[in-house]
């Protein structure tokens, strides 16, 4: 499935924010967990140490007022010894070993599984501490009771205070072996805090560095997937100035690409409406110049036909007297017909003029029906050949095996024709080859005929189908635009092909009749 652009830009800084989520996830949890350890060793190890600590010192002093018991002759101050250890030394103890229980067991309420079972150890090694006291505590009574007794004997009391001795040494074993357990705990905590803090300094910085890549990475995408956006601002502007060739050419299938190609579309349907609009205007512009020298030439022809045709006729009548008239000799009767007669002749070529004028002013509509055009053009070329073969021109006709129907109007089409025919014979005066061929593409009759005479000039083809442009000596100019009014009527083309590097071709197509039903 494709995803939008929207979507895959969404994507991509949702993974921007679940790595930047990890990061602070992973370091609001080790934060946490360096909170737990830190409340664990300062409300935890290190009160339990002091507890220790202290409780060893107590019963250090403890041992050391007891020992002096040993030497002291003075019995007053034995009493005194024995009175500060009865009131003083056993409660201290008491309260700093039910201080340590306490404590163990509130840290095991916050410590982790893996701190359960050392803190239930040492909980119960205060109580096995608070056992070993009471004893020691019971041992010491007795041994004050029988030191305060007058008749007691120094073999007996030493050999009292020797058993008190060795009770007290089981307390101070069992305090300093608690005192170090907790003392190589802390050491192995302070050691595995210092790699945990390196490790999570590491996996931080990794996480860190990786969010700061994907986020390059899901910024780079962005810019790359939005670049687009800045070609088809350039293409907009472009257009507004007028230019649509413009061409942005985006690759992919999102919805920049797909707005790209629909641009590229729409600048191509531009290009193709301007083109169409300036035809059209061409055509329009050619059309009104027409009608209006058209108009003119009406006019023209109809003041000058009358004249022309008084002239013609009174010039036969004077070519007739003058024929039957004398003269002093042949050669000034010889002249006087050559004369009368070039008159005739230009009368002609005036009244055909003014026909042109007229053709060209009042074209009919063509009365279409159903011709053969492969027929029609062998027809036309048939009856120009004697005339083609005179001016020394080879003809060359390809046509079809089978008809070409297309509704046309014979006689205008075949003056179309004639025309296009005698200016290829006209532009080979000496000679030549004129190649003539019909074929159908795309349901269109496409007419080529091609000379090989000297071709038009480039900077006359633009002006060829211009009303009264020639460059024949005699020409009127009406020729060619007669002949692409005549097959603009009938919904075809007449063109140059501009394509000849030598000699020059017109092209005509012509839409094909209907398939009869």
């Amino acid at each position: 499935m494709r995803l939008s652009l929207a979507t895959r830009i969404f994507v991509g800084y949702a993974v921007v924010l679940v790595t930047f989520g990890a990061v602070a996830l992973f370091s609001i949890t080790e934060l946490r967990r360096n909170q737990v350890q830190g409340r664990l060793d300062a409300e935890g190890y290190l009160v339990l140490i002091q507890t220790v600590a202290a409780l060893e010192t107590t019963h250090k002093s403890q041992a050391q007022d007891l020992a002096k018991l040993r030497d002291e002759p003075n019995a007053e101050t034995r009493r005194v010894i024995i009175r500060l250890a009865r009131l003083y030394f056993p409660g201290l103890v008491t309260d700093k070993v039910s201080a340590g229980t306490q404590t163990a067991r509130a840290v095991m309420a916050f410590a982790g599984p893996d701190e359960q079972p050392l803190l239930q150890d040492i909980a119960k090694r205060f109580d096995d501490i608070a056992v070993a006291y009471a004893d020691y505590q019971a041992e010491a009574e007795r041994a004050f009771a029988l030191l305060e007794q007058p008749r007691a004997t120094d073999s007996e009391s030493l050999a009292q205070l020797d058993l008190l001795q060795s009770k007290e040494s089981a307390v101070g074993a069992a305090i300093r072996l608690l005192q170090g357990k907790l003392e190589a705990r802390i050491r192995e905590r302070v050691r595995l805090g210092q790699e945990t803090e390196r490790r999570t300094g590491v996996v931080i910085l990794a996480l860190s560095v990786l969010a700061i890549v994907v986020g390059l990475l899901a910024t780079g995408f962005a810019a790359r997937s939005l670049k687009p956006i800045r070609t088809l601002t350039a293409g907009v502007s472009r257009i507004r100035q007028g230019d649509f060739s413009t061409t942005l050419g985006v690759q992919g299938d999102d919805e920049i690409a797909v707005l790209a190609r629909e641009f590229d579309a729409m600048a191509r349907a531009l290009a193709d409406r301007e083109a169409q609009l300036a035809a059209n205007q061409q055509q329009l512009l050619r059309a009104e110049q027409l009608a209006a020298m058209g108009r003119m030439s009406a006019q023209v022809a109809h003041e000058i036909r009358n004249p022309l045709s008084s002239i013609g006729l009174n010039a036969e009548m004077l070519l007739d007297s003058v024929r039957a008239a004398s003269f002093g000799t042949p050669e000034a009767a010889k002249e006087a017909v050559q004369l009368i007669a070039s008159v005739t002749r230009e009368v002609d070529r005036l009244t055909e003029i003014t026909d042109e004028y007229l053709r060209l002013a009042r074209l009919p509509a063509p009365t279409r029906k159903k011709e053969d055009l492969a027929a029609l053009l062998r027809d036309v070329l048939t009856f120009s050949k004697e005339e083609l073969d005179r001016a020394h021109v080879t003809l060359q006709l390809t046509l079809p095996p089978s008809p070409v129907p297309a509704d046309v109007d014979e006689a205008q089409l075949r003056q179309v024709f004639l025309n296009l025919l005698r200016n290829s014979r006209e532009a080979m005066r000496a000679g030549g080859t004129l190649a003539v061929s019909l074929s159908v593409e795309a349901l269109r009759a496409v007419i080529r005929l091609a000379d090989t005479g000297p071709g038009i000039a480039r900077t006359d083809r633009a002006r060829i189908f211009e009303p009264f442009f020639t460059t024949k000596e005699g020409g009127t100019g009406l020729g060619l635009p007669l002949s692409r009014q005549i097959v603009e009527a009938h919904g075809g083309t007449l063109r140059l092909d501009e394509a000849l590097e030598r000699g020059s071709a017109f092209v005509i197509t012509l839409p094909l009749a209907a398939p009869t039903p």
